[in-house]
């Protein structure tokens, strides 16, 4: 079981199917606020759709592919956090994340993408991490440059959400980077 402590207010673990009904009511409760930005929000209708998520990222897991953790803050459950294409081959992955709206604004996110840094890199010996978001999503790539990620390029209509392309700006950092800025300086 993966379990990540952050610090005094932050921890991160790994869901299990107990938490599908916490989930989906975080999802349902934020809906409208994280559909701005996240496409699979129409296919989130049901507990029973968060109960097949997390057994998806549970097998994911097992297959050394991904990692998705809930974001605990305090004792809550408030978001997620993922690495996602976890690469044997290249050593790299990309970071993801949501947060409910009502816990902006507090560094949740940020603290929780530096322990997924740390974990990436330490851990897993990964050489890189990528960090993509709409160039709109200004909560989001704020995460990738209060860690001091490089921002490398824009990828042109590089994903659908719902009824349009959007722009996915693309923020990078490397392993030899890393520890002067691990943490937090």
């Amino acid at each position: 079981m993966f379990t990540y402590k952050v610090d005094d207010e932050v921890e991160l673990r790994l869901l299990n199917t107990c938490h599908a009904p916490t989930l989906f009511a975080l999802v349902d409760a934020n809906r409208s606020y994280l559909r701005e930005w996240l496409p699979w929000l129409d296919s989130n209708r049901e507990e029973q759709d968060s109960v097949r998520f997390i057994a998806w990222s549970r097998h994911q897991f097992a297959e050394n592919k991904d990692i998705v953790a809930g974001i605990w803050y305090r004792g809550t459950l408030v978001g997620l956090v993922g690495l996602h294409g976890i690469t044997a081959a290249s050593h790299s992955a990309s970071i993801g994340y949501w947060l409910a709206r009502d816990f902006q604004g507090r560094g949740i996110v940020t603290r929780a993408t530096r322990a997924v840094l740390n974990y990436a890199f330490q851990e897993l010996q990964l050489n890189r991490v990528e960090i993509r978001c709409a160039p709109g999503n200004v909560k989001s790539h704020g995460v990738p440059l209060r860690l001091g990620f490089t921002r490398e390029g824009t990828l042109r209509r590089a994903e659908r959400l719902y009824d349009r392309y959007e722009d996915s700006i693309v923020f990078a950092t490397l392993r030899t980077e890393w520890p002067a800025r691990a943490s937090g300086t």
